[in-house]
């Protein structure tokens, strides 16, 4: 690693935790796992991965009060954030899976279940991403790489330039998105082999 960062796993017991922590253990940079208000503000970066439905992450995110640190250290402090599949969602303005929710807002635009027609749902397995526009998140990442999904909904974007690569599964969904120092990714990096753990290293690098 060229700067030394400090990376917070964020664990709100929804997502795949286990598997990040490997990554980053293997990647051998500082990090904790924690939800902790302390432990967030002495981390440069921020990871937090989602399993699960829109509605149940807001409500643990809401809970932890993660929305309002989320607002001081990320959009204000400019932190670096990464979200994995639910964890990217959720940063929507609002999220139509059992109802609608009101997401965190970063990114304005909405998470729709996928139009998959005689493609059945949820959409799981390997598929390729078509990147959109140079970002450090995929470098030395081949366009139409393969990642690892597990997802019935999508983001849908308002503004193209937030959105970093597609992916199709009989319509074109948002695959991963960058606003600045917030980025997101729809598939799973921590299950998708070499190319997964590249995109972890090129996030805590940055």
């Amino acid at each position: 690693m060229q700067k030394k960062n400090k990376i917070c796993l964020i664990n709100l017991g929804s997502g795949n935790v286990g598997s990040v922590k490997n990554i980053l253990k293997y990647l051998e940079v500082d990090f904790c796992v924690s939800k902790t208000e302390s432990d967030i503000k002495k981390s440069s970066h921020l990871i937090l991965p989602g399993v699960g439905s829109f509605g149940s992450l807001m409500k643990k995110i809401i809970d932890s009060k993660f929305d309002k640190i989320f607002e001081e250290e990320v959009i204000m402090k400019k932190k670096n954030y990464l979200g994995i599949c639910v964890g990217m969602q959720i940063l929507a303005k609002y999220g139509h899976e059992f109802g609608k929710f009101k997401g965190i807002g970063a990114i304005d635009g909405e998470v729709r279940k996928i139009d998959s027609k005689d493609f059945t749902l949820p959409h799981i397995g390997w598929n390729n991403i078509e990147i959109k526009k140079d970002s450090l998140l995929f470098n030395d990442i081949n366009n139409n790489a393969d990642f690892y999904f597990v997802n019935s909904y999508a983001l849908k974007c308002n503004h193209e330039n937030d959105i970093l690569s597609t992916t199709n599964y009989n319509e074109k969904f948002v695959s991963s998105i960058q606003k600045e120092n917030i980025f997101g990714v729809q598939f799973h990096p921590e299950k998708s082999q070499q190319d997964g753990i590249k995109l972890i290293k090129n996030f805590v690098s940055i």
